[in-house]
């Protein structure tokens, strides 16, 4: 099984900047692609960014220019940096990661969810 803990998350005001941590563990040969999603209160979870091993990333339009999705293949951890947050953007933000496990069976894990709340 691979496991993933999320960090980071927490209460800021508007404006402000937070970055999301998420560490994958476990019996990993391979991870090809990473990324966050967020489901707010009463709707569905939706996809905020991705990064696939060779570096490639995508984003919601609702958040291009302001975050930045970023990974640490040899720590098997991804990093979202969030810059200028909207209370819009309150929600639980949660991690994904897609590969392989040394035993070769492909795996999708995800994280347990870190809350993030932008409010004044």
């Amino acid at each position: 099984q691979v496991q993933l803990v999320e960090s980071g998350g927490g209460l800021v005001q508007p404006g402000g900047s937070l970055r999301l941590s998420c560490a994958a563990s476990g019996s990993i040969f391979s991870i090809n692609y990473m990324g966050w999603y967020r489901q707010a209160p009463g709707k569905e979870r939706k996809l905020v960014a991705t990064i696939t091993s060779g570096g490639d990333t995508n984003y919601a339009d609702s958040v291009k220019g302001r975050f930045t999705i970023s990974r640490d293949n040899a720590k098997n951890t991804v990093y979202l940096q969030m810059n200028s947050l909207k209370p819009e953007d309150t929600a639980v933000y949660y991690c994904n990661a897609r590969g392989f496990e040394r035993d070769f069976r492909s795996f999708a894990s995800w994280g347990q969810g870190t809350q993030v709340t932008v409010s004044s």
